[in-house]
């Protein structure tokens, strides 16, 4: 039953791979499906995708010596990871041959934290190297292992369980492959993950709940096939980004969402979310981002926005919100971008309108504002607006109604009562957000006596998935498009308490699609091919804190590297979101807005 069970999941690959078009060098069905089968024959000789009790359990065939044990482990699951390597037309693992692992292409080494007699493998960085392969359940031997970025790729089938092993993982980055299954469970067993990044796959079904209750810094679910309710845990999260946006999430925004003390940018776009807007949102005291366009939220806005002191960028397009739209909500003091357009409000205040504006980009349009050019007809209007719905009443905003099941999203309308072009006087420019730069980082974790790090490679931006919206748009909304791409912030300062991972090393962005401005994940130091070091992160434009004393203890946790997020998709030029009247960051990261385009 097990195996029928792994059989439809990895498979699940073959079909997708047959429908999704992709701008890498294509797998033919013949192909896709013959990597989904061989992951599958060796699940069952590896007992159900678990780890091999010993060495002598895998096929690789070892004469070598070996510095120490660890290495030679390693080089049985690199070894192992090279076998299941379909197509790697750029020859990325060409040189991995040998017993210096540590001279791998992408394989990067430190020094082990418990024995620092012993060099082991801390990190693996593959991505934008174009690879067509599955995930052997020896990638378990990698237990010193940090980091592992393989965004941008082709890898197919599921996340073998045997990676559950690997306890010291820091940053976890498979974004744009073509992974299929659940939610991958073994992100749940790291006790040390920061950032996860599974951004363009196709993971379906629920969240865990206890996902939220991880201390992660950065959480990227979009462009995937979730279908559940978002849990209530979420007020649980530190995370200070987090992204839903382009999947089947449905019911409520949960109201322990305004317990996020850590959020700042957080992003709903493109789901089957509904139901009134819960009062707690105004809680959301630092949050920069908040985009729920295109869902089908309904009834007036809440009056506690105005409590979002901080806000840049706030995205309600294309939902079916009624009611007025308050002076205090447009007047927010760091407001940018406001984008209220496909929605069915009747009233704004003057603050709010598109032509009265001229210090942010306010996009009102497709309305059924009176008066007005560039609003639903009153034939489209009527009937929502007569029966407008009682957010006191309803469940999502604390009333008593029940939850609504998975919405129906607003749809665009496609008949203005009197076409006419959207007014030159607004702004073409939504908010950038992920910006580096403005925000005083964290002070740098304190030096270690490991060689320095391998450079990274900075790849572009991944792909864009064909008809997929765009789930990070903060500017003008039409009636499609989603928000503009968010981005993660640095992991915390490390502690000086018992052994921490291993210094990553930073992975370059995935690469360019027609899509997602990609973010460009927080580079905390130079990665050299060899042995590793964590760097301190990179220094703010205005005054960098000095770094601290180098200590003589083991190692620190290693500050993440933040893979960029995922494609480039047609989004507006974005105005400057920080403003030193407005922002006073306290979380871990200090967060990235930026939505210039990459190039491949």
């Amino acid at each position: 039953m097990e195996n029928h069970k792994l059989c439809i999941q990895a498979l699940g690959c073959f079909f997708l791979l047959s429908i999704i078009p992709t701008l890498s060098i294509a797998l033919t069905d013949r192909e896709a499906a013959s990597i989904a089968r061989r992951q599958l024959l060796t699940f069952g000789k590896h007992h159900h995708g678990l780890i091999p009790n010993h060495d002598v359990d895998t096929d690789i065939d070892i004469k070598l010596t070996f510095g120490n044990r660890r290495l030679k482990k390693a080089y049985i699951a690199l070894q192992a990871l090279k076998k299941a390597i379909y197509s790697d037309p750029l020859d990325t693992t060409a040189n991995w041959v040998g017993a210096k692992v540590c001279e791998y292409n992408g394989v990067f080494c430190a020094l082990a934290l418990d024995n620092s007699n012993d060099t082991v493998v801390a990190g693996i960085d593959l991505n934008h190297a174009d690879i067509a392969g599955y995930l052997p359940v020896e990638m378990g031997f990698l237990t010193d292992m940090a980091l592992f970025h393989i965004n941008s790729n082709r890898f197919c089938g599921i996340i073998p369980k045997s990676m559950e092993s690997l306890e010291l993982m820091h940053e976890f980055d498979i974004s744009n492959n073509r992974f299929v299954g659940g939610f991958p469970s073994v992100v749940i067993s790291w006790p040390n993950v920061k950032y996860v990044d599974l951004r363009y796959n196709n993971f379906e079904g629920a969240l865990p709940p206890e996902i939220f209750q991880k201390e992660l810094d950065a959480l990227f679910l979009n462009d995937n096939r979730f279908e559940s309710g978002i849990p209530e845990t979420i007020g649980h999260s530190t995370v200070s980004v987090v992204t839903f946006a382009n999947n089947k999430f449905n019911g409520c925004i949960p109201h322990s969402i305004g317990k996020m003390k850590n959020l700042n940018e957080i992003v709903f776009a493109n789901n089957e979310l509904g139901g009134c807007l819960p009062s707690e949102i105004g809680s959301l005291v630092d949050a920069t981002v908040f985009d729920a366009s295109s869902n089908g939220f309904v009834g007036s806005l809440p009056t506690t926005l105005s409590g979002m002191k901080k806000v840049e960028s706030l995205v309600l397009a294309n939902n079916k919100f009624t009611g007025y739209v308050a002076e205090d909500v447009c007047r927010l003091p760091c407001l940018e971008n406001l984008a209220i357009s496909s929605n069915y409000f009747t009233g704004e205040a003057k603050g709010c309108s598109s032509g009265e504006r001229k210090d942010i980009a306010v996009d009102d349009g497709s309305n059924c504002l009176a008066g007005r050019e560039n609003q639903k007809a009153s034939s489209v209007c009527s009937p929502v607006t007569s029966k407008p719905v009682d957010c006191r009443k309803d469940k999502c905003a604390g009333g008593g109604l029940a939850s609504p099941s998975p919405s129906t999203k607003s749809p665009p309308s496609k008949t203005p009562q009197s076409p006419s072009k959207p007014s030159a006087t607004t702004p073409n420019r939504p908010p950038n957000p992920f910006r580096t730069g403005e925000r005083t980082p964290h002070a740098p974790p304190p030096p270690v006596k490991s060689p320095p790090p391998p450079p990274p490679m900075h790849s572009p931006p991944p792909p864009n998935r064909p008809n997929s919206p765009n789930p990070f748009r903060t500017g003008e909304l039409t009636p499609h498009a989603p928000p503009p791409p968010v981005k993660s912030p640095p992991p915390p300062p490390p502690m000086h308490s018992p052994p921490p991972p291993p210094p990553p090393m930073h992975s370059p962005p995935p690469p360019n699609r027609p899509s997602l401005n990609s973010p460009n994940p927080f580079r905390t130091g130079e990665l050299t091919t060899g042995e590793l070091t964590p760097h301190a992160p990179p220094p703010p434009v205005k005054s960098p804190p000095p770094p601290p004393p180098p200590m003589h203890s083991p190692p620190p946790p290693p500050p993440p590297m933040h893979s960029p997020p995922p494609p480039n998709r047609p989004s507006l030029n974005s105005p400057n979101p920080f403003r030193t009247v407005c922002i006073t960051t306290t979380t871990n990261f200090p967060r990235l807005l930026s939505a210039t385009k990459a190039s491949v």
